[in-house]
């Protein structure tokens, strides 16, 4: 008998004829549209409990993280080290368990998406912040968001501490061996890390 072979890693939307979109889509108000199909993008890292806030509390089972980008962002940066525009880095946010089947040590991700914060690159939309900004989703609703205030922490603690392109490469296993290689670390960041 002949079976029709399918790769297995092709994504399900590219088999009924078409693939999310992996740009960032904005209404006539200039609210971002949910990244729908995010998690078909392409994976680079996932924290778990991190804060960039020296007095944070720590949580009896902190939060994992995860952090896609759009394939043609992540192909582009493999090739310059850099990000260029167009570029959709979402990370999304889950609450940890660690009672669950046969789990005895450690924690995992569990139930839906707690929250999902999305940084893009549009030097035409964004004319500040070398054209990045911020946008905050809520999971269940997907509802078109606001831009996060360029007042907001985040923008700061992203130019002061970015390894590339106002982003924490530093924390993506893969693609910071990459953009040491090709040059591209911020200075503060080299001095930083001590590098």
């Amino acid at each position: 008998m002949n079976y029709l072979r399918i790769p297995a890693l092709l994504p399900l939307a590219l088999l009924m004829g078409g693939a999310p979109p992996e740009e960032a889509r904005f209404d006539a108000q200039g609210r971002m549209a949910f990244p729908d199909g995010y998690r078909e993008w392409v994976f680079v890292t996932s924290g778990h409990g991190m804060s960039y806030n020296p007095v944070a509390n720590a949580a009896a089972l902190a939060p994992f993280d995860n952090v896609f980008v759009n394939r043609a962002a992540y192909e582009a940066f493999k090739a310059t080290g850099h990000w260029p525009d167009g570029t959709v880095l979402v990370l999304e946010i889950h609450a940890a368990s660690d009672k669950g089947s046969i789990n005895v040590a450690g924690a995992f991700q569990s139930g839906t998406a707690r929250g999902v914060e999305v940084h893009v690159r549009d030097s035409k939309r964004f004319k500040t912040q070398d054209g990045w900004a911020f946008f905050g989703f809520d999971p269940d609703k997907q509802a078109p968001a606001e831009k996060i205030a360029e007042s907001a922490s985040c923008y700061s603690c992203h130019e002061q501490h970015a390894a590339v392109d106002r982003t924490f490469v530093q924390f993506y296993p893969t693609l910071l061996p990459i953009a040491k290689a090709k040059g591209t670390l911020s200075p503060a960041y080299v001095k930083e890390a001590g590098q």
